[in-house]
């Protein structure tokens, strides 16, 4: 049957209306922060009539998944609240982000969310040199970049099959023990501020800037050294670097005692860290929480014993642990492996060995710069490597190091090229984070801040 033109006009009139009718019904959220409906970009989303009403709360942080604990409290949802913190919160020391529901000022669930810094640094590594990748890892714990460094070049080398001069093992060890002391300054002055001891703040980075003037020094860099390389170090340690080390060595014991001056009897230190943010051994190892969190528990786990590596075992030092699992023993856990740290980089110092601190597999390792001036050959070596880079044989390796937050781990696949054809990273706060819930779950909202600085996290860590 043929329609009239009268008739296809109605036809089309209706169309436009239920079209109108649908269109008022959308729920436009602007992400970008606009109130203006017919402005659209990449960073707004809108809501159709289509999507489901949880979809529509869960986007507009209304609702709180809850897979990880039970409780019956018999209340109405209008007497729980959802509140977001961060991320751009400056307590939750990066882009992390949490809804939490509360129940008057108690925290009843929490639910971390992540993916806002979304680096993508293990997909970049895919496109880099093997002897690239330090400047890649060593920007995902940007607190203790050289153990990022020294993890990767562990599994490089593993892949590799070469030996490293002792001389190459003990520099990464002074290093990396001087970064730990590093990173646990910040830890612990940032935890000082969160809870309001401003004072921390000033001494924690007072004592910090003395290490990272030292990097410099070595690595011609405060940050982000890409020192640690396979194959051993960019370059020796500088110039009077004995008299540095020593310096460090005598003044930062000095900054501690005034630390415990400042914390330790301090009541309201105590009433904010003590039996605030509790975790349980099980519970640690349940969620693989690892470092100062998972020692504090009292579990003696640190892969510097327990998996040694770069010839650490041949130093004495002792694992610290706490009892509580609480902020206040991760704080103490921290202040102590400082100390531990420094004995460390004082047996180093003074068990330095002589000799190369590159191993001697050309294949790998660049000609002395001397030699380019002089030879032909080793010029056009230097510039082949850095060019086109040292083939890895084909395999896989999992390597791991213990890293101021934790455990730290690179898997790394090779298919014989330069190039890796996967990396993973273990990164300690992406598990810590994990333990988040369980530490907050029926504790005070004024905790929240306490909580997280304990844990210590790096979000580059996290999202790389």
């Amino acid at each position: 049957m043929t329609q009239t033109n009268d008739e296809k006009q109605g036809t089309e009139e209706t169309a436009d209306h239920t079209f109108e009718r649908e269109r008022r019904r959308v729920v436009d959220v602007w992400l970008t922060g606009t109130e203006e409906s017919d402005y659209t970009d990449e960073a707004s989303q809108e809501f159709t009539a289509e999507d489901t009403e949880r979809m529509k709360k869960e986007q507009l942080g209304a609702v709180v998944d809850n897979d990880y604990l039970e409780y019956e409290t018999g209340l109405d949802d209008d007497e729980r609240m959802i509140v977001n913190m961060g991320p751009q919160h400056p307590s939750t020391h990066g882009v992390l982000r949490l809804q939490i529901e509360l129940e008057g000022e108690i925290i009843r669930r929490t639910k971390p969310i992540i993916g806002y810094l979304h680096t993508g640094m293990e997909k970049t590594a895919e496109n880099l040199m093997f002897m690239q990748g330090g400047t890649n890892v060593t920007r995902m714990d940007y607190l203790a970049p050289l153990h990022n460094e020294l993890c990767y070049s562990l599994a490089v080398e593993e892949l590799l099959g070469i030996d490293i001069p002792p001389r190459a093992h003990a520099i990464r060890v002074l290093m990396t023990e001087l970064n730990r002391i590093a990173s646990h300054l910040v830890a612990i002055a940032t935890n000082g501020m969160d809870i309001g001891a401003i004072s921390m703040m000033l001494y924690g980075f007072r004592e910090r800037e003395t290490i990272l003037a030292f990097f410099e020094k070595v690595t011609g860099l405060r940050m982000n050294h890409n020192y640690i390389r396979p194959g051993g170090v960019a370059a020796d340690l500088s110039p009077g670097w004995r008299k540095d080390v020593t310096d460090i060595l005598d003044s930062i014991p000095r900054r501690l005692q005034q630390y415990d001056d400042l914390l330790e009897k301090n009541p309201i230190w105590l009433e904010r860290t003590k039996n605030v943010g509790v975790v349980t051994a099980e519970e640690a190892l349940a969620y693989s929480l690892t470092g100062p969190i998972l020692r504090a528990t009292g579990v003696n786990w640190d892969l510097r014993k327990s998996q040694p590596y770069s010839g650490i075992e041949q130093y004495d030092f002792a694992v610290v642990t706490g009892q509580n699992g609480d902020v206040y023993d991760r704080y103490r856990i921290r202040m102590e492996e400082i100390e531990q740290s420094l004995s460390i980089v004082r047996q180093a110092m003074d068990t330095m060995p002589k000799g190369n601190y590159m191993t001697g597999d050309r294949k790998v390792a660049p000609p002395p710069r001397g030699r380019i001036d002089e030879s032909m050959e080793a010029l056009i070596h230097h510039f082949k490597l850095f060019t086109e880079g040292f083939r890895v044989p084909a395999g896989e390796t999992y390597t791991a190091v213990e890293s101021p937050r934790g455990e730290l781990g690179c898997y790394l696949v090779s298919t014989g090229g330069s190039r890796p054809w996967r990396m993973h990273t273990r990164a300690p706060s992406f598990y810590n984070i994990q333990g988040l819930p369980t530490m907050m779950a029926d504790s005070l909202v004024s905790d929240t801040v306490a909580t997280i600085a304990s844990l210590d996290p790096i979000m580059g860590d996290v999202d790389r």
